[in-house]
């Protein structure tokens, strides 16, 4: 990713998953991230391609949204809205900004998403 030991990337697409697999996958790499003091993470999701909806990124989406409510994380942007334009991309990269160099960026790769833990 971006060779910043506070920036990590997780794929949850490896192995092709099930939603609720890729889901608990999700949960044990914020919680152990989180621990291990990573400030931020990159969520590989994919988008669907295969025709079938993406069904990972929505669900990956719709439970960051409910720990960002519960306050397990800070807030995310979807890779869509990863840009330097975006206010909450701009807090990302100044809280690591390793992810100034990351290939996603400016790149509205909607089979992405960054998380601040």
């Amino acid at each position: 990713m971006s060779g910043d030991p506070s920036c990590a990337e997780v794929n949850l697409e490896e192995g092709m998953p099930t939603a609720a697999q890729a889901l608990k996958r999700l949960a044990f790499f914020v919680r152990t991230k989180k621990s291990l003091g990573v400030r931020a993470l990159k969520i590989i999701h994919g988008y669907g391609s295969s025709g079938t909806g993406g069904r990972i990124r929505v669900e990956c989406r719709g439970a960051l949204a409910a720990m960002q409510k519960r306050g397990e994380i800070r807030f995310f942007v979807p890779g869509e809205q990863f840009t330097i334009f975006d206010e909450q991309t701009q807090k990302l990269l100044l809280a690591c900004p390793g992810l100034r160099r990351d290939h996603d960026l400016e790149r509205h790769n909607n089979g992405i998403t960054m998380v601040l833990l």
